[in-house]
Order: C-alpha cells, then sequence, then structure tokens
C-alpha cells in the first residue's frame, strides 16, 4: 500500500510540475503536449513493482460497465469534434462578432452579452472549446478598442467552467463522474439545473461587482463584418450536434448508450463531411482541422490515471477516503474537497480518483456525493490555472497575445469568485435533490 500511495504521489507532483510549468514543447511545426508523461511513468511504475497486474488493467479496460474508461474516452473526443467542426465552420467567431455589434459602445452590454453568450454555448458544446475559441478573439477587440480585456477574459473563463455542469456533456470530468453511477442524461440535467442556475448568476453578479468601475468606460471599437464562407457545412454540423443532444435527451428511454450516440454521430459527420467533398472536388479543411485540433492525448492522460485508481482501489485507500468523507454532510465534504484537490492534481484527475471513492459510500448518500464532486470539478477549474487543462491552456492563450495576469492574477479573482459560487452550487444542489 505505502508502495501505491509514493508512486502515485510523486506521479501527482509530476503532473502539477508539467502542468505548471511544461505542459507542451515545440517539435518543428507540432505543439505536443507532455502533461501525459508524469501519469504515463507512473502507471508504468506500478505495473513494474507489481502493485497492479496487466490482467488488472485488461479487465478494467473491457469491462462492461459505464464508468470504462475507453467508453468515456470515446464519448468524450465525439462531443469535442461536433463543437470544434462548428468552430471551424465559423459559428463561434461569427456569433462573438454578433455579439460586439449589438453592444455598440457600451462596455457593460457587451460585458453581459459576453457573458450569456459563452453560457448558452457552453451549456449546449464543451467549456474547452469555448475558451480555446473566444479567448482569442477577446484578446483581439480589446486590443483594437484599447480596453483592458481582463474582465471579459475572466467572465468568459468562469462562465465557461460554471455553466458547464448543467448537461453530462458540458465537460469530460461530468461524463466520468455521472457514469461511474450510471446517471442519465434526463436525470443529470434535472438535479443540475438550479445548481447550475444559481451558481451562474451568483458569478456574474460577482464579477460585475468586480469590474463595474471598468465597464463604465465608453468603448470604441471598428466592427468587421463576418459572414459564414459555407453555410451548407454549417448546417450540416448544427444539425448534427442537435440530433445528438436530442438522443442523448431521451438514451435512457430508448436503452442506447451514450457513448454509442456520441460515437455514430461523429462518425456520421466524418462521412458527410468527405462526401461533400469528393462532390464539390474540394479538399475537407474543416474536418481535416477539426481532427488535428481534437484533444488526442486525453487518451493516454485518462487511461494512465485510470491504472492509477485501479492500484489504490486494490490498497483500500478509496474505501477509507469514502468512509471518512462520508462522515456529516456528504454534499459538503465531497464538493469542498473535490474542488480543492481539483487545484492539487487537476479535475480530471480528480474525478477519475473521485469516481473510485464513491463507489464505496452508502447508498443514502451517493447522489450527494457524486453530484457535489461534479460541482467541484466544474467550480474548482477557476480558483488557480492548475485546476483544469482548460486553465493552463487559457494563460497560455493569453500570454501569447502579451495580455499580463499572472498566477497571482488567477488565484485573486478565484478566491473572490470560485469560493462563493461554490458554496451557492452546494446549497443549491441540496435544495434540488430534496426534489429530485
Amino acid at each position: 500500500m505505502i508502495t501505491v500511495i509514493i508512486i502515485c504521489a510523486l506521479s501527482c507532483i509530476g503532473l502539477i510540475l508539467l502542468v505548471s510549468l511544461k505542459p507542451s514543447v515545440q517539435l518543428g511545426k507540432f505543439n505536443v503536449d507532455i502533461y501525459p508523461l508524469a501519469p504515463l511513468l507512473g502507471a508504468m511504475l506500478l505495473l513494474i513493482f507489481n502493485c497492479i497486474t496487466f490482467n488488472d488493467v485488461w479487465a478494467g479496460l473491457t469491462a462492461n460497465t459505464a464508468v470504462n474508461p475507453l467508453k468515456i474516452l470515446i464519448l468524450f473526443l465525439s462531443m469535442t469534434l461536433l463543437s470544434i467542426f462548428l468552430d471551424e465552420a465559423g459559428f463561434f467567431k461569427y456569433l462573438a462578432n454578433k455579439a460586439l455589434c449589438n453592444a455598440k459602445a457600451s462596455q457593460t452590454k457587451l460585458f453581459i452579452i459576453l457573458y450569456a453568450l459563452v453560457a448558452v454555448l457552453t451549456v449546449f458544446t464543451s467549456n474547452d472549446i469555448i475558451i480555446l475559441t473566444f479567448t482569442p478573439f477577446i484578446c483581439y477587440f480589446s486590443k483594437n478598442a484599447k480596453i483592458n480585456p481582463i474582465p471579459y477574459l475572466v467572465a468568459e473563463f468562469v462562465a465557461a467552467n460554471t455553466w458547464s455542469m448543467m448537461l453530462i456533456i458540458g465537460n469530460p470530468t461530468n461524463v466520468y463522474l455521472a457514469s461511474s453511477v450510471d446517471i442519465d442524461f434526463l436525470n443529470y440535467w434535472l438535479v443540475m439545473l438550479l445548481p447550475t442556475i444559481l451558481s451562474g448568476s451568483v458569478a456574474f453578479l460577482l464579477l460585475y461587482l468586480i469590474f463595474k468601475k471598468q465597464l463604465n468606460i465608453p468603448i470604441q471599437i471598428s466592427i468587421e463584418n463576418l459572414e459564414i464562407k459555407n453555410k451548407r457545412l454549417l448546417i450540416m454540423g448544427l444539425v448534427h450536434l442537435s440530433l445528438c443532444i436530442i438522443l442523448l435527451a431521451i438514451s435512457s428511454y430508448i436503452s442506447l448508450p451514450m457513448w454509442i450516440i456520441c460515437f455514430a454521430f461523429a462518425l456520421s459527420l466524418i462521412l458527410f463531411s468527405l462526401s461533400y467533398s469528393v462532390v464539390k472536388k474540394q479538399k475537407p479543411t474543416e474536418l481535416l482541422h477539426s481532427l488535428r485540433r481534437c484533444p488526442w492525448t486525453l487518451i493516454p492522460f485518462v487511461l494512465s490515471m485510470f491504472v492509477l485508481v485501479l492500484s489504490l482501489e486494490k490498497s483500500t485507500l478509496t474505501e477509507q477516503l469514502a468512509f471518512a468523507f462520508s462522515k456529516g454532510s456528504a454534499i459538503f465534504n465531497f464538493g469542498m474537497t473535490s474542488f480543492f484537490m481539483a487545484n492539487f492534481i487537476n479535475n480530471i484527475p480528480m474525478s477519475v480518483l473521485y469516481s473510485s471513492i464513491i463507489q464505496s459510500v452508502a447508498p443514502s448518500v451517493l447522489k450527494g456525493a457524486v453530484y457535489s464532486a461534479i460541482i467541484g470539478s466544474n467550480i474548482g477549474a477557476f480558483l488557480t490555472p492548475i485546476g483544469a487543462l482548460a486553465g493552463i491552456m487559457w494563460t497560455g492563450l493569453i500570454k501569447s497575445s502579451q495580455v499580463n495576469f499572472s498566477f497571482f492574477d488567477f488565484v485573486k479573482y478565484g478566491l473572490v469568485v470560485a469560493l462563493p459560487t461554490m458554496i451557492v452550487a452546494l446549497g443549491g444542489l441540496s435544495l434540488s435533490l430534496l426534489i429530485f
């Protein structure tokens, strides 16, 4: 047990160092993520020291359970491809430009529109995709208008990591934790609707109060007239995403696993896009760019973390943590520990670990434990940059745009916004579970 704990702890420390100092390297024309190396090395050491066997790993990867990491990876990567395709078709940039047009000279109006737009898009797509799409746009128009980009960047990041709680597809951590206890799409939405609305509203109010003085300064900007270049591809992407979400909502009633639905629509989009390119005799640029932008490094990352968690299960540590967290208020204990743990080992490894811990809790506290951990995995993302991979990518993007925003600045806003938002979300969850 001691060997397992030491190797897992060193893997987490290595992950923190890589994520904080050097999450990726440039190899020729390609930017390669290296953060999965720490858990990958840890998983290999566990196998070498016989803390876990290849048979144990194979049994876990082939198990016909909802928490099977391969199924979850297929689900998330499929939904990510659908969202990235819309971005490549110009959908998100077009909406962002329309928001800028409607705001005109009012920063306050622009702030409200941008927060609402990011919130809505995050609910139906993915927080990571929205952050990667909107961050360069915000940096660009802020520089053009000679205004401070920080209010909009912080609002974007907070909105994306708060409203991502509403649907199971909003964050890979939602998928992993909810799937671990067989929560379906509709039941998830019913429970998480109230906590998301309450916490999202409180987060907006806090952000507005923080930046109110800066937002009173008038804005002057020349607005570009962006148009969708290929409307057929955009419609194709929107139809696939919409139908996919509808089928996910009724998946429990038609007895069709969510990962199969998402994979089928991703495959369909690929085939439709290729067929369209053949008919038009042109290169499938949007599809190729979408496939290139998919976060493929999640595969070794999640699978390595899965091996680490399997070894902790064998050592009975997860059972001991389940017993400790179940004392008193399970909602508060699981929520707050997951919130802070996400900022120690990142929210995806945290979710893999907590999915295992939750398997050992009593049925009476099961729902409260899993939903509060989901809340912690989302809101914990804007306490420090380590809280989520999106935070690392976001800080990298704004640094490359020459925006001055330090680690301390991130934590400063995180403490003011994340802690109250977390408490409100857990309170909303308590009310929601009384109804559902």
